[in-house]
């Protein structure tokens, strides 16, 4: 046989570190929601893994060549789809995707950069929502799909209709939200993060806040219908259902050029994250005789931006101290042309990708932006290496560290009384959704550290102790300091959720605060004793929040600072109605979809009022499952069944335990 290739032992070692590294870049930006390189830096090392599999015919077992997407989390009920939802074949060449062509017509439309969901429709209303997972099993989001703004709940279609699409949030929602929080590290790193965690809430009141849009792309089945073999006409058919689907053209060999140059120059514009193109062949039936590859199918190809290098020199590298203290690396970098804007900042993100790109003052450095929108690293051209990763934090003086959580190493400042976590702590406590003062801005915030007028939360109860000192600085006059007084006057009189999340305990923010009040029945001294254990046993928590909690709430220091607080505030006491406890001591396990209630958080809810609890997972714990398919094979359900737990309905539940 001609063109073997002989396998050396060096071929088969980079084979393996790149299938090693981008299965890390994939957990690490599709389940954690994170990133540990550019996706610059992705697509290159796929790429050559690409060519050597390609070259030596050897493709291993858990090459993500061979995989689509992430692993379905355990939290949300998983399935497997009627058909697998393959990825596309790919190019950056414009003339090969007229070449592709072969003469026909084809639809080009956007490729949107957010989560795909797979919509099933029964009797004029949508039944099920699917994410594409790893593309064979992904997870049941429902009721989350049932807030997105613009997906239809009922359409006047009677059959079954299956459709894809995209589950988006645009860009000026993207920074909405980001603006919103005032902590740099727990800002979203882009739309499509923001997305997959929005779209996989547990609680759909959060995905309903997110303004989630959802955007169709291809008719999968629709009983009955007919298209005259046209996916123009399926488009057309999807649109006068109500639903809202992707931007197309109609194009061939002659008009394809032009078009692209449509959706370049609109992207610059387009508030709809996107990261490319599609183009899939007009004709259904010819596109269907084509078959498809193991992963690819053959009817369709994705066109990828080619993204705009410039080469620049990097200047150096801002670390910006935050309030958790975790430190975040900048790059500054000589300034270039990029899409029309001048850049010369970068987000490096963390240690890792640092580490990752070698980076050294001077280095001559490639940029780009991302979907053209936002700036980053594409490669170190010199990789001097020579970086020094700061010994102390930039703010107080005091020795950093650094800490790898989910294989991504992050620098932290190790000092628990660094200034930088002061102003953001305090500027959390008196935000909108903790003490909400309003009058202290984070500069005022600032001001009144440096004169010494505040050292703990407590002490923001009594500046009127300063009154002379304040009405005298710059920018405070009587007035301003008597509707500051007012302000925390009302402010005295707050909830518990508000207090906890104040707080500032990491990755505890508002739902969480929220959950765990409720879980702990609005009772401080219950959070307070909780073992680590007990919290990673509440559904959506886990154990790295857990044990932050159990952390700060086993700190002398802290808890000493907590009740002087209480000592000036007045917590509103949820009240529970008597003989409400009814399921006090029993521990649940809701799975699936339900009927009589809206979602599982509105039956959650109902069991915790009347001293139930709601768990994540199966334990010999458990009182009951409620699963209204009791003779599902899920993972839920055959711990039960090994466990010798009951598997009831939501029926059965209701008229044994309400």
């Amino acid at each position: 046989m001609a063109g073997i290739f002989e396998m050396d032992e060096g071929t088969m070692n980079r084979m393996k570190e790149l299938v090693l590294l981008l299965n890390q870049a994939s957990k690490a930006y599709y389940a954690q929601d994170t990133e540990i390189m550019s996706n610059f830096e992705y697509d290159r090392l796929y790429d050559e893994l690409t060519q050597l599999e390609e070259k030596t015919g050897v493709i291993i077992a858990n090459s993500p060549t061979l995989h689509v997407g992430y692993e379905a989390v355990e939290e949300l009920p998983k399935e497997r789809h009627d058909q697998p939802m393959l990825s596309l074949a790919k190019t950056k060449s414009r003339e090969e995707l007229r070449d592709w062509l072969n003469g026909r017509e084809a639809l080009l439309s956007w490729k949107l950069d957010g989560l795909t969901i797979v919509l099933t429709y029964a009797g004029g209303r949508l039944v099920k929502a699917v994410t594409r997972g790893n593309g064979e099993v992904g997870e049941v989001v429902t009721n989350n799909a049932r807030v997105f703004r613009n997906v239809p709940l009922s359409i006047p279609f009677q059959g079954e209709l299956i459709l894809r699409g995209e589950a988006v949030i645009t860009y000026s929602e993207f920074e909405k939200i980001n603006s919103r929080i005032e902590e740099a590290e727990a800002k979203y790193k882009n739309p499509r993060n923001l997305c997959s965690g929005s779209v996989r809430q547990l609680n759909n009141e959060i995905t309903a806040t997110r303004n989630v849009h959802f955007y169709a792309f291809c008719l999968v089945k629709a009983d009955g219908a007919v298209f005259h073999n046209s996916r123009a006409e399926q488009f057309a058919f999807l649109e006068k259902q109500g639903f809202d689907v992707v931007e197309s053209r109609l194009v061939n060999p002659d008009t394809i050029l032009e078009e692209i140059a449509y959706f370049e120059n609109k992207i610059a514009v387009y508030d709809v994250p996107s990261d490319g193109l599609v183009l899939t062949y007009e004709d259904i039936s010819y596109g269907q005789s084509l078959g498809r590859t193991a992963k690819f199918p053959r009817d369709s190809i994705a066109f990828k931006w080619a993204d705009e290098l410039r080469e620049t020199t990097l200047r150096e590298i801002e670390w910006s101290a935050s309030r958790t203290g975790l430190i975040n690396p900048v790059a500054i970098f000589e300034p270039v042309e990029l899409e029309g804007t001048t850049v010369s900042r970068a987000s490096v993100h963390n240690i890792s990708i640092v580490r990752g790109l070698q980076l050294g003052i001077g280095d001559r450095i490639t940029v780009y932006k991302a979907n053209m929108i936002i700036p980053q690293i594409a490669e170190n051209l010199t990789k001097s290496g020579n970086l020094e990763i700061p010994q102390t934090c930039p703010v107080c003086g005091q020795p950093t560290q650094i800490r790898q959580v989910n294989d991504v190493q992050s620098l932290y400042c190790s000092n628990p009384d660094c200034d930088a976590k002061k102003i953001k702590a305090f500027t959390l406590f008196v935000s909108r959704d903790a003490l909400n003062v309003d009058g202290l801005s984070e500069s005022t915030l600032e001001k009144f550290l440096a004169r010494g007028f505040l050292h703990e939360f407590a002490d923001i109860f009594r500046l009127d102790r300063y009154e002379q000192e304040i009405t005298q600085m710059d920018g405070f006059g009587e007035k301003s300091y008597g509707n500051l007084m007012e302000s925390i006057e009302k402010a005295r009189n707050t909830t518990l959720p508000r207090v906890i999340y104040g707080l500032g305990i990491e990755n505890v923010g508002v739902a969480n605060a929220k959950l765990l009040c409720r879980y702990f029945q609005f009772s401080l001294d219950k959070l307070r004793e909780a073992t680590t254990e007990e919290l990673s046993d509440i559904d959506g928590v886990g154990e790295v929040i857990a044990a932050g909690i159990c952390e700060y709430f086993h700190d002398a220091k802290q808890m000493a600072q907590l009740d002087r607080l209480l000592e000036e505030v007045h917590i509103e006491q949820e009240t529970l109605a008597e003989g409400a406890q009814t399921l006090a001591g029993m521990s649940f396990v809701i799975t699936g979809s339900l009927t009589r209630y809206e979602n599982r958080n509105a039956l959650k809810e109902e069991i915790e009022a009347k001293g139930g609890k709601v768990t994540g997972s199966v334990t010999g714990k458990t009182t009951c499952l409620i699963n209204n398919d009791t003779t599902s094979q899920s993972s839920k359900n055959k711990k039960a069944k090994e466990l010798g737990i009951r598997i009831i309905s939501e029926e059965e539940f209701l008229n044994e335990y309400l």
